[in-house]
C-alpha cells in the first residue's frame, strides 16, 4: 500500500463473509465504483484464497488488504496470498511488530485515549478508531487536541451524511462494511445497489 496514495481516496471498504463465487462480478461492481481501497476479513471463510482472486480480477486498480489479523499466522497467510495491508479491531503487538519491520503499514484498532496512545506508539500507521458509533465525530476532534500527531480511521458508524463530520473532526481515513456490503445484496448479487452506496460515499468524501 502506498500510504500517499491512499490519502488520496482515504476510504476502505471491509469485506466479510463473502462467497468465493461473487468475487470477479464484485470486484467489477467495485472498481467502477471509483473505490481504490478493500480488505477481507481473515475470519472471512478461506479468507486467503479470495484476496488472492480479488487480486487477480482487479489487476492494479484496486489495492487489497487483510482485516481481522489477530495472530502472526493471519499475517503470514495475508501477506503470502498478496495482502499490502494489515487491519485488526484491537492492538496485537507482535503483529504489528512484524508490519513494522517489513513495512507492511498497520492498522490496529483502538477506542481509548490510552488505548490510542499505544496503538500509535507502537507503530501504528494509523490507529482504527472501533467502534467510532459509540461517540461520534465530535470524539476525533477530542482525541487530537493532545493526540495531534496521530493518524485516526474512523471505523464504524460512517455514513455518506457524517463522513464530513468526521474529516472536519480529525479522521484521516474512513471505512464501511456492511451498511454497504449489505448480506442480502450480496447473495441477491444486487451490484447495482452497491455501486450506487459506494459512490454515495465517495461523493460525501468530495463534499470536503
Amino acid at each position: 500500500m502506498d500510504i500517499k496514495k491512499f490519502k488520496e481516496l482515504p476510504v476502505i471498504g471491509i469485506l466479510r463473509g463473502v462467497a468465493a463465487d461473487i468475487i470477479e462480478p464484485l470486484t467489477e461492481t467495485i472498481v467502477s465504483s471509483g473505490l481504490k481501497t478493500v480488505e477481507i476479513t481473515m475470519n472471512t471463510p478461506g479468507a486467503a484464497e479470495l484476496i488472492k482472486r480479488l487480486k487477480s480480477a482487479s489487476g492494479t486498480h484496486l489495492t487489497i488488504g487483510a482485516g481481522t489479523v489477530l495472530t502472526t499466522g493471519d499475517l503470514e497467510k495475508a501477506v503470502d496470498a498478496g495482502a499490502t495491508f494489515i487491519v485488526m479491531p484491537t492492538l496485537v503487538r507482535d503483529v504489528v511488530e512484524r508490519c513494522v519491520k517489513n513495512r507492511i503499514p498497520v492498522f490496529p484498532g483502538a477506542l481509548t485515549p490510552q488505548e490510542i496512545y499505544n496503538a500509535w506508539h507502537a507503530g501504528a500507521t494509523m490507529v482504527k478508531v472501533f467502534p467510532a458509533k459509540c461517540f461520534g465525530p465530535s470524539y476525533f476532534k477530542e482525541i487530537k487536541g493532545p493526540f495531534g500527531d496521530v493518524e485516526l480511521l474512523a471505523c464504524g458508524g460512517v455514513t455518506p451524511e457524517n463522513i464530513k463530520s468526521f474529516f472536519s473532526c480529525g479522521a484521516s481515513g474512513v471505512t464501511f462494511g456492511g451498511s454497504v456490503f449489505k448480506k442480502e445484496a450480496l447473495v441477491s448479487r444486487d451490484f447495482a445497489a452497491i455501486e450506487k452506496a459506494i459512490k454515495a460515499f465517495i461523493a460525501g468524501l468530495n463534499r470536503r
